[in-house]
């Protein structure tokens, strides 16, 4: 249960953690017994929004929609409204605003604009995380981030995502660091330390470049930018609110000459998905090898501490690295479903798979159709830490039936694998 308002368009807006793997959505008025259907349009789960829709007509009669405002100033009156801990009255609670900033949204695990404020904030609220840990702060979702959630609904029909150049950059506040990049002293900006390949910046800027601004605005030498009345942002909240295939004009010293480029923005996938709502797992099963893409709730299941008690490789991977190109996954052993076919290799476990048959592997849907179209007399697999899996091709095929059949497992493989397959063979009757 959650709360939402409405907009114009017989519209409401609530959390996407609301609504995350859904089945069936009811929603009723404040003070009414009486429960709707509603469709879920679009779900943002970086921003934590999702749009829905009420066809009833019973349900819009004497409903006002809220007229959205803009960004309320440091220490400003807030009201939260809602149903915290799943109520049946609703809930006012009074604070201000205490800062404006880029935060972690706890949901998506991704870094946008949020306001903390100083007001109790519970489950059922309509703000939409708290602070654990500390009493009565919380956050609510500022304005900007929800037109920009709108604006790429109303254009593309569904969620459009938020942008990034594709940077890691670092600060350049020691006056060694700027005089080695031949910075004047009145200049300002950020070190370019990776680019990702699969964003536009990768054909356009260098590492070592130093970003100056972004659009006009100059960037400090610890990344931030104005904003408003002398607070300051980081410049990952400009190149956010750009729409995804606009351009950026970025001004660059590079080896001390000033250039300026024109960059298309995109949102950028992670090579490791940081959640996987709304959809069912990838997996691939041979002779009792599970494989699996690597993905952060993968490594979530190691408990609270997972970053700590995560297999170290697996987890530096999926916070670290760089997608060399589009549809790349991280494949990995998760378990070994045991077997005489597999006995020794049950310790292999949770180890990358990195070579079948000599061939790089490049995602899931790769490493299944190189087994299932092996020719040779035994299949192997190379893994990370240099291990080695051979199998006789032959019997492994025979035990995997066998080995699904004792686990009362339906499919050696998951529903979206068996969907690229048969689109496959259809192209090719074609």
């Amino acid at each position: 249960m959650g709360s939402g308002f409405v907009i114009p368009g017989r519209k409401i807006i609530t959390n996407a953690h609301v609504v995350a793997d859904h089945t069936f959505v009811l929603v009723r008025k404040h003070g009414s017994p009486t429960k709707y259907r509603a469709e879920v349009q679009a779900v943002g789960h970086e921003c934590d929004l999702a749009l829905l829709l009420v066809e009833s007509q019973d349900f819009w009669e004497g409903m006002n929609f809220l007229e959205l405002g803009d960004i309320p100033f440091l220490q400003q009156a807030v009201a939260v409204v809602g149903y915290p801990q799943g109520g049946d009255n609703i809930s006012v609670t009074k604070g201000v605003v205490s800062r404006v900033e880029p935060t972690q949204y706890v949901h998506g695990a991704t870094q946008l604009m949020a306001i903390q404020i100083d007001a109790a904030i519970n489950p059922g609220n309509s703000a939409f995380q708290n602070l654990s840990g500390a009493e009565n702060i919380g956050y609510i979702i500022p304005v900007p981030v929800i037109k920009h959630f709108l604006d790429g609904v109303e254009e593309s029909g569904k969620y459009a995502g938020f942008c990034s150049l594709g940077l890691v950059c670092q600060p350049t506040e020691n006056v060694q660091l700027r005089n080695h990049f031949k910075m004047l002293p009145e200049m300002t900006g950020v070190l370019v330390s990776k680019i990702n390949p699969l964003s536009d910046a990768y054909k356009i800027l260098k590492k070592d470049d130093i970003i100056l601004t972004f659009d006009g605005v100059p960037i400090a030498n610890d990344g931030t930018v104005p904003f408003r009345n002398r607070e300051r942002i980081t410049f990952d909240y400009l190149v956010s609110m750009k729409k995804p295939n606009e351009t950026a004009v970025v001004k660059v010293l590079r080896d001390g000459k000033e250039c300026e480029f024109s960059i298309t923005l995109q949102p950028l996938q992670p090579l490791v998905p940081v959640h996987q709502f709304d959809k069912l797992p990838s997996y691939y099963i041979f002779a009792g090898l599970v494989f699996v893409p690597l993905t952060q709730p993968y490594l979530h299941e190691y408990g609270e501490d997972w970053y700590n008690t995560s297999p170290r490789r697996l987890c530096e991977r999926a916070l670290r690295e760089l997608p060399k190109k589009a549809g790349e996954q991280l494949v990995v052993l998760s378990q070994v479903l045991m077997d005489d076919i597999n006995a020794g290799y049950e310790r292999l476990a949770e180890l990358q798979v990195k070579k079948v048959n000599g061939v790089e592997i490049e995602n899931l849907k790769h490493l299944c159709q190189i087994v299932e179209t092996c020719s040779n007399e035994s299949v192997r697999f190379d893994l990370d830490d240099e291990r080695v899996i051979v199998l006789n091709y032959h019997l492994a095929k025979i035990a995997s039936s066998k080995i699904l059949k004792r686990h009362r497992i339906p499919s050696a493989k998951s529903n979206d694998l068996i969907d690229e397959q048969n689109s496959l063979e259809v192209g090719l009757a074609c």
